[in-house]
């Protein structure tokens, strides 16, 4: 079984994604977090994110810089929605998303054209979403929490920059797959959500 997983910045898709994983006992893959790597390794070379060369040289990272906590940084995530714009970045990452999502037995995948692109036969697409205001409210609250002195109104304008890019761009836009079940997480608490989500999975799952 592969579960697709898309949705925009801090819609909560990470932590259901990461749910659904555990509760179908399915390999995941954050491919969030390749682009942030590539994002990382581009502002460790002294790149230039918006730089199509740059930002493909940046793909060419050690493994090790995924478990580097620095990528789930507001910054790494900026330069990560830069680089995803490149067609020749999202070329070098997706064979190594496609080959995780057709291993056997199955996998889950979040990001922001896994049911679109990467995996467009999964078997169950979810696209997770909420308003702007209450996913820059998350953010901001998460950074409260880690000590960092954070500014409402500049999470609020990053968030919607991002959507925006991840939205505007020509290869592989975020938008939601034609079969893909939507869920809106702005209401919702964390566990009502993976409910929801467990509850949306289920469903497809018995009418295919």
């Amino acid at each position: 079984m592969i579960i697709a997983v898309d949705g925009p910045t801090a819609s909560g898709k990470g932590t259901l994604a990461k749910a659904l994983a555990a509760h179908y006992s399915l390999p995941f893959l954050d491919t969030g977090l390749l682009y942030r790597a590539v994002g990382r390794q581009v502002q460790l070379r002294q790149g230039n994110a918006d730089d199509a060369a740059d930002a493909l040289a940046g793909c060419d990272f050690p493994d090790s810089l995924l478990n580097d906590p620095i990528l789930r940084t507001e910054e790494v995530g900026g330069l990560a929605s830069r680089v995803s714009i490149h067609p020749e970045v999202r070329a070098a990452l997706n064979k190594r998303q496609v080959d995780f999502a057709n291993q056997p037995g199955g996998a889950l995948l979040d990001g922001r054209d896994i049911g679109t692109v990467i995996a467009p036969h999964a078997n169950v697409k979810l696209f997770v979403t909420a308003p702007a205001e209450i996913r820059a409210q998350r953010r901001h609250d998460e950074m409260r929490r880690q000590g960092m002195n954070v500014d409402f109104a500049n999470i609020l304008s990053d968030i919607r920059l991002r959507d925006e890019r991840d939205m505007g761009r020509a290869d592989a836009p975020l938008k939601p797959a034609e079969d893909a079940l939507l869920l809106d997480t702005g209401d919702l608490t964390i566990g009502d959500a993976v409910q929801a989500a467990i509850s949306l999975v289920e469903s497809r799952l018995r009418t295919h």
